[in-house]
This record gives C-alpha cells, sequence and structure tokens, in this order.
C-alpha cells in the first residue's frame, strides 16, 4: 500500500516508517502540510492508497488539511494519528471524513489493525444491519433499535468483525488477529474483557445479540 505520512515529529516517522515498511508497505513521510500538498499535487490525487495525519502541525493543522482534501473530491482514506484525545476531538475527525483517529503513543500492531481495518471498512459495505442494529461504517456510528450506542474505536472494530462473521464462531485467536493484529495469543483476558464492554453497550437495548459459545469464542445473532 502507498501511505503519506504528515507528522512533524522525525522520531515518530522514522518509528512509523520503519514498522509499516516491514509488511511492504511503501511510505512518503513529511514533516508538514505545505510538503504534502506538494506530494499530493506532483504525485496526483490517486496516487496514495492511505494518508496518516497529525492534527498540530506547523503553519496549518490536520484538521483544515483534510477539510481541504475532501473539498477537493479527494476520497483518499486519512487516519488520525494524534495525541488529542477527548471525544469531541475523536468525534470532530470523523465527522470531518477521516476514516479513524488513533491517540498516541500506540503500538505498531494496533496501527497496522487500524490500517487493516479501514481496508475492509473501504471495500465492503458502507452500512451494516443486523436485526434492529445499525452501524454506520465509514462515520463510526452505531445505532440499536434507533438509540446511540457510543463505542471505543476497539469495541466498534470488534463489533464489525462480529457482523461480518454473519453469526459464524469467531475465536479468541481469530479476533486478536482480526481486531488487535495480535498472531500470537497472550495469554491475557483481553478478548473477554472487550466483549463484555461492547456487550454492555449493544445489548442493553432489545434482546441479547452478542454471544460467548463456550470453549469456542464468539458471535453475533440478529436479535429475535
Amino acid at each position: 500500500m502507498r501511505i503519506l505520512l504528515v507528522d512533524d515529529d522525525d522520531r515518530f516517522r522514522r518509528f512509523v516508517t520503519g514498522g509499516l515498511s516491514e509488511d511492504g508497505h511503501v511510505i512518503w513521510a513529511v514533516p508538514s502540510i505545505q510538503e504534502a500538498w506538494a506530494l499530493v499535487e506532483a504525485e496526483g490525487s490517486g496516487a496514495f492508497e492511505l494518508i496518516l495525519l497529525d492534527i498540530k502541525l506547523p503553519a496549518q493543522s490536520g484538521w483544515e488539511f483534510l477539510d481541504e482534501l475532501r473539498d477537493q473530491g479527494n476520497e483518499t482514506p486519512v487516519v488520525f494519528l494524534t495525541g488529542q484525545h477527548s471525544i469531541e476531538d475523536r468525534v470532530r475527525g470523523l465527522d470531518a471524513g477521516a476514516d479513524d483517529y488513533v491517540i498516541k503513543p500506540f503500538a505498531l500492531s494496533e496501527l497496522k489493525a487500524r490500517i487493516r481495518a479501514v481496508q475492509r471498512r473501504r471495500s465492503g459495505p458502507k452500512e451494516l444491519v443486523v436485526g434492529d442494529l445499525h452501524i454506520d461504517v465509514l462515520r463510526h456510528r452505531v445505532a440499536r433499535d434507533g438509540r446511540p450506542v457510543d463505542l471505543s474505536p476497539r469495541e466498534f472494530d470488534l463489533l464489525v468483525a462480529l457482523v461480518e462473521g454473519q453469526g459464524s464462531i469467531l475465536s479468541r485467536g481469530d479476533l486478536l488477529s482480526d481486531v488487535w493484529g495480535i498472531e500470537f495469543d497472550p495469554g491475557t483476558n483481553l478478548v473477554a474483557v472487550t466483549v463484555s464492554r461492547l456487550r454492555a453497550k449493544v445489548d442493553c437495548v432489545g434482546a441479547p445479540m452478542v454471544q460467548t459459545v463456550v470453549g469456542r469464542g464468539y458471535r453475533l445473532a440478529a436479535a429475535s
């Protein structure tokens, strides 16, 4: 994948570039919006398959860059990589047209999982519906029986993975790989805890949908 990385921290650019290059991605890394625009104009609007974007940048912010990008009709997926962690900032980013919002500091495995999730969402349906559960995939919005459900980014990715499983049982290993980008079992209750939080939010209205299949994994069933 051809990726444009925009961040004014030299060490951070090296960290991300090195980690993503290991997976075969080709990275263009620049410290400013001005240089990002120069690359977009030189390479063409469709040259990059993903843009990783900081918010606080010299001269022009990531917010402004994304607004101008979308105003020009450029729909390249954008993922914010930022230290701004308030819910208001996350909502603003997604409403502005970002595909995801990753809070620094993060592990490379998390970033890689988020990138895979963006690829799946972009290539798949824009809306997912299971019974009275509605998911706006691009805007990261969920509603159950018409009522908004506020999920963290990880809970959202977990829910989408369960929905895309179409009722199939997904093992702990499946979810660690698909949602967290972890290809080995770390021996923690990470999946169980996140499923529990997701269940508490999604199943607080209507019949239970998030199901545990003892000894096998998890699945999402349409509310009867």
